[in-house]
């Protein structure tokens, strides 16, 4: 690994980890509706909004409402976006001329749902089909709204883990309004200011027609391409402006504006883990998630580099070695100025935080480099994850786990200080199987049929293969990123992604808001001490205590530290520190 590299990749993990705690507590803030810098320019505009919605502030939702809230949400979004991508040639800046791809319902109903689910699975070349009006008012005000709908979810659940006695997880509708307002409305702003900056352009032009040196005719697009392109990458969305995607040069045009936006893409999710420890009390807690999140991280980043900059073994006599003339290693399918350590990170930051937001093909990765991208997914992007969706699917995880240790030693399984019951393990269940319940039928029907197999327009056999499952995985996953060597403009692959993105963005998030408002229901474990007898809480007493909880149990062992820490006495009953336990 050469020294640019090295510098790239420990600069990008030390700013990420500084901003962790201040954008951390800064979201803490604003969900719990403390004070922020920027009340002064948002306040009065909540207010406005939510006088003409007619939404009460200060009413809560039950997980049952917030999440039916949060679909109706997204099938409104669906059928706007839908009716706007039918009917764009009656539009404002539509060059029929330029424009030539036609939108099928099909494609329409798969490119809606895309961006409502924050997908952006893109079966189209974004400058031969979509107009200005439609990447505009459709797609990029679909990649705001769908991405605060997802932080509203992530924060909901937060919220449910912290509360006891309570189902009710927030309002919907005010979580979404503060996560525009608050987060990506002004992060868009400044992200989209540098990007001009960078050279990425934003106008509203037709597309211009320039004469090369060998007198041939090319076509220039144009375009409001930064609102779109910082708002993808901020949002954990991913569609490009251009059918390259962040390879294109309009998009993404130095190592700088690369390094920019992958920035954005991982600054919210990672420090939601801040905000996660904060609003449940335990700020330890965040800072293992995202210990976690960066242990895996740093692992994949070093298997995918290690494989994209080795000696390919077929071509042994050819110099890939790393020098000033050449990026050396396998640079097939790679822009010259990202190199293999811009590649590199790019294609690992997006295949883990639902974003597909590629800067190099990845059906050219070697086979570890591949499988690297292919694992984060598959994984659930639980490394920082989507917006609001990684945290979840890390917490998720960690309940997996408890409730897998528990079933190993013969215990109820707790987390949180709150323990888990069939309810809860439930929910856990259907988080965990909805994945393979999915991906493993719909990569078999695809590989089983005439309409699948069609699409291998490139590649057959394993790597066929690996380019269906990939699909499957990165639609159900909300990620977008594809191998790119499957045809799947086709209505075949058009309804079945389709299916996989609403089963992997509601499927997941509704067992999630279940999990988090059934444990929100129950209490600490130390509340139900309330009410013994005082010489219980003597020292002479705690013996007495342990028999009765269990001196090997977690609840055991947290009752008797909190008496320690409070010192109680043998006259005094000890204050509870929560709402008392009624049956």
């Amino acid at each position: 690994m050469d020294l640019f590299s090295v510098i790239q990749y420990v600069l990008f993990i030390v700013i990420v980890t500084v901003m962790v705690k201040p954008l951390g507590r800064y979201m803490e803030r604003v969900f719990s509706r403390k004070r922020t810098v920027l009340d002064r320019l948002c306040l009065p505009l909540e207010r406005i909004i939510y006088r003409i919605t007619g939404v009460d502030p200060d009413a809560e939702m039950p997980g049952k409402e917030y999440a039916t809230c949060f679909v109706l949400f997204g099938f409104v979004g669906t059928l706007l976006l839908y009716g706007i991508l039918r009917m764009q040639q009656f539009l404002p800046w539509f060059f029929p001329q330029y424009h030539t791809t036609p939108l099928s319902p099909d494609l329409a109903l798969n490119t809606a749902i895309s961006f409502s689910t924050t997908t952006t699975w893109q079966a189209y070349a974004g400058e031969n089909t979509m107009s200005y009006f439609s990447q505009m008012v459709g797609l990029c005000a679909q990649n705001f709204l769908a991405g605060a709908a997802g932080l509203a979810v992530g924060i909901a659940f937060i919220r449910g883990l912290s509360r006891q006695h309570s189902e009710a997880l927030g309002n919907f509708w005010v979580d979404l309004t503060r996560s525009l307002l608050w987060i990506l409305l002004p992060g868009a702003l400044v992200g989209a200011l540098l990007l001009v900056w960078q050279g990425v352009p934003m106008n509203f032009r037709q597309y211009t027609v320039a004469t090369t040196l060998e007198d041939a005719q090319q076509v220039i697009p144009q375009g409001p391409v930064a609102a779109l392109e910082i708002i993808k990458n901020l949002g954990t969305n991913g569609g490009g402006f251009f059918n390259a995607n962040g390879a294109h040069p309009y998009e993404n045009p130095t190592p700088l504006s690369n390094f920019i936006e992958l920035l954005a893409i991982v600054l919210l999710p990672a420090a939601l883990t801040n905000t996660f420890g904060r609003m449940v009390g335990q700020p330890r807690q965040g800072w293992l998630f995202y210990s976690v999140m960066l242990l895996l991280f740093g692992c994949g980043l070093t298997f995918v580099h290690h494989s994209e900059q080795r000696l390919d073994p077929h071509l042994a006599g050819v110099d890939f070695r790393n020098s000033r003339v050449q990026s050396g290693g396998n640079m097939e399918g790679k822009e010259v100025r990202f190199g293999i350590s811009g590649s590199t990170l790019t294609a690992v930051v997006t295949s883990n935080t639902a974003t597909g937001s590629y800067n190099s093909m990845h059906d050219s990765y070697t086979s570890l480099g591949g499988m690297v991208l292919l694992l984060n997914m598959l994984l659930g992007e639980l490394v920082f994850g989507g917006l609001g969706t990684g945290l979840y699917a890390m917490v998720m995880t960690a309940a997996i786990a408890v409730f897998l240790a528990g079933l190993m030693i013969g215990r109820s399984p707790e987390y949180l200080g709150k323990k888990i019951g069939p309810a809860e393990n439930k929910m856990i269940m259907l988080y965990a199987l909805a994945a393979p319940l999915l991906i493993l039928p719909l990569t078999a029907f695809a590989l089983s049929t005439r309409a699948g197999l069609s699409g291998l327009a490139t590649n057959g056999g394993p790597h066929g293969f690996t380019e269906i499952l990939f699909t499957y995985t990165s639609c159900f996953a909300n990620n977008g990123q594809t191998f790119a060597g499957l045809s799947v403009n086709t209505p075949f692959y058009n309804l079945t992604t389709t299916l996989a993105m609403m089963v992997g963005r509601f499927g997941l998030a509704i067992p999630a808001l279940g999990y988090s408002c059934l444990i929100g229901n129950s209490s600490d474990s130390f509340t139900y001490l309330r009410g013994l007898p005082d010489s219980l809480f003597a020292n002479a007493g705690r013996a007495e205590l342990s028999s009765c909880v269990g001196h090997r149990s977690r609840t055991g062992t947290t009752a008797l530290r909190k008496i320690k820490r409070l010192e109680f006495t043998s006259h005094a009953r000890p204050t509870p520190y929560q709402a008392p336990f009624t049956a």
